[in-house]
């Protein structure tokens, strides 16, 4: 490692920096990927990339930024050369080089045409450049056979995402949808009589039965349960400060505060993180953050939010959207001090993957029936839902939060990423169902569209048939 004064030590980034050396880059590396290939390969590719980027120090920042943040922080383009053919070989193999990493550190089921880059990439592989970008966030995955358009997917965040709304673009500001309003939540709301909010940690709200397919039910029960239970990001503005903080699944609670202890795993101490850009707005909210709040999970399925600072926190809460009859991103939610609330149901969450999902599938169908036999019809869906994007779907599986100040109509703030201190929170059970989701989309599309084919030719057939007999 590259030798450094005192000075320079104290202002030291908190994520690991291209100037340490290669092997050290290639380990941090290793520990993100995703299992979607086996260690040695994933290996040779990512010291085949550092030795790429080694005299290219702000890519491989970009790089380490990206992967380190599950892109949390906005990342420039990260490029090597471009082969006379368009693949990479690596360890014998060849492949195409946005893939590999795509697949290395954000999808591990990934097939090469499952891949789309997002508007601001300027080297993307699609491109034809000679240089190519291989920066994993660069891209967004799109299901093939579904009706996922490039207008619908973007990028924000380790799985922050705008929601697909054909009727509301006008709320919507670069990769961020700007709420329509604020809704208070005191300890004592009269919305907390209301069973769906029930304060008591072992009551859960019942969904009517036929909620869910049974086939759903067991699926949850045969995934085995994540080794942490969730993932947490501090951000001021939008760059992010520090390491994520992983959550065991041994702890059912974790303390978001603004104290400097270090030591506790069920425990993040905002106060001990370091940013030597930090502005004054956020150095004056830091100072107000006190004992934060506290997230507890429930049954491994919902998550309950406790203010203990005496400053109010806003929330972005798809369930409490929900709740209110909104679609995720319409509402920033005002948790007073002392006011518990449940903020998160996987029910929720998963039913609302399901219908989604079956939503595009189905559109899918409907487009493909209409393209073959000129008879497409209407799939009864609410239109916000015919076309949806895998990052649609991830942001039904997480929470933010701010510290503080809010955001919105109320304020100067119009989306979170401006406000001076939050956290974001992706649930880790939520994501696992997300992904078998995934993974079963593009198969049942497929199958649904071979069908299709196959019966249009057997009416072909029979009608031959007929016309002979005539």
């Amino acid at each position: 490692m590259h030798a450094m004064g005192a000075g320079h030590g104290m202002a030291m980034m908190s994520h690991t920096s291209s100037t340490e050396n290669e092997q050290a880059v290639v380990h941090k590396l290793m520990c993100h990927r995703q299992g979607g290939e086996n260690e040695t390969f994933a290996k040779r590719a990512i010291e085949s990339l550092v030795k790429k980027l080694k005299d290219k120090k702000e890519e491989l920042d970009s790089l380490i930024r990206a992967i380190t943040s599950n892109g949390g922080s906005q990342t420039g383009c990260v490029t090597i050369q471009r082969t006379l053919d368009g693949r990479l070989q690596v360890a014998g193999r060849k492949g195409f080089p946005h893939i590999i990493y795509s697949k290395l550190w954000r999808f591990p089921d990934l097939h090469k045409n499952e891949l789309r880059n997002i508007p601001t990439c300027q080297f993307a592989y699609d491109l034809k450049l000679d240089m190519v970008c291989v920066n994993p966030y660069h891209y967004e995955r799109i299901v093939q056979g579904s009706d996922m358009n490039r207008c619908n997917i973007s990028l924000a965040g380790p799985g922050g995402i705008k929601l697909s709304d054909p009727m509301a673009h006008h709320h919507k500001t670069g990769d961020e949808m700007i709420p329509q309003k604020r809704i208070d939540h005191r300890p004592c709301d009269i919305r907390q009589n209301d069973p769906r909010f029930d304060k008591s940690w072992n009551s859960n709200f019942s969904y009517p039965n036929g909620y869910f397919s049974q086939s759903r039910r067991n699926l949850e029960h045969s995934i085995q349960q994540p080794g942490d239970w969730c993932t947490i990001t501090y951000y001021e503005d939008d760059v992010q400060v520090g390491e994520t903080f992983r959550v065991s699944s041994h702890y059912d609670n974790v303390t978001i505060d603004g104290f400097v202890d270090p030591a506790g795993n069920d425990r993040f101490c905002l106060g001990q993180l370091s940013n030597v850009h930090r502005k004054d707005k956020s150095e004056d909210v830091r100072m107000h953050i006190g004992k934060g709040m506290k997230l507890k999970i429930v049954n491994n399925s919902d998550v309950w939010l406790t203010n203990e600072s005496e400053n109010a926190i806003f929330v972005y809460s798809s369930f409490l959207d929900y709740m209110e009859q909104k679609k995720p991103g319409q509402l920033v939610h005002k948790i007073h001090p002392e006011c518990q609330i449940k903020v998160f149901s996987l029910d929720h969450c998963d039913r609302e993957m399901e219908t989604q999902v079956k939503a595009t599938q189905q559109t899918s169908m409907e487009t493909f029936r209409s393209i073959n036999d000129g008879t497409g019809r209407n799939s009864g869906m609410p239109p916000s839902y015919t076309s949806v994007g895998v990052d649609d779907l991830r942001r039904l599986c997480m929470l933010r939060a701010s510290f503080v100040k809010g955001w919105g109509p109320e304020y100067n703030r119009r989306t979170i990423k401006e406000c001076p201190c939050w956290i974001e929170v992706q649930l880790h059970r939520a994501l696992q169902l997300l992904d078998d989701v995934l993974k079963n989309l593009s198969n049942n599309v497929n199958g649904q569209q071979q069908q299709q084919q196959q019966q249009q030719a057997l009416m072909q057939t029979q009608q031959m048939a007929a016309q002979q007999m005539e």
